[in-house]
């Protein structure tokens, strides 16, 4: 088993949400952000390092890649809704800091990956760009079978 659950609690400690209540999704139905916000200025060094280690905690989290994704849109204004979606998604951490991505022991001749990934057609209201689940493998690279 692969995790960061000592890690995962470091970050919700160092952002001030160590005791909050744990949510079961981590970002709001239908949540849209945009860099023009007109609500109040939040501290862009805290939003840049929090955000920042969300971004190292995909590597054994792959479900919160699309959220952490998004809310890394707007790192160089980050504003009040902006650091709200980042609270919503730190609290979904906090029910989830003991899960991680299991291996199991396999007697089978190979183990095959499947992987699922979804996506937001234009969704991106700055730049109407589509927004992806994960990151893409390159295209030269077969699909991967272990």
């Amino acid at each position: 088993m692969l995790d960061q659950s000592a890690y995962a609690s470091k970050l919700l400690e160092r952002s001030g949400m160590a005791e909050c209540k744990p949510y079961v999704t981590p970002m709001e139905e239908w949540l849209k952000l945009t860099k023009a916000s007109t609500a109040a200025k939040v501290d862009a060094t805290l939003y840049r390092s929090i955000v920042g280690g969300l971004r190292y905690l995909v590597h054994t989290r792959p479900d919160i890649v699309f959220v952490v994704g998004y809310v890394s849109r707007v790192m160089e204004d980050p504003r009040e809704d902006h650091w709200a979606a980042v609270k919503r998604l730190l609290r979904y951490v906090k029910g989830i800091v003991d899960q991680g991505i299991v291996f199991p022991k396999t007697y089978a001749s190979r183990l095959q990956l499947t992987v699922f990934s979804d996506a937001d057609m234009a969704g991106d209201i700055d730049g109407r760009r589509s927004t992806s689940g994960g990151k893409a493998a390159p295209k030269r690279l077969p699909a991967v079978v272990l």
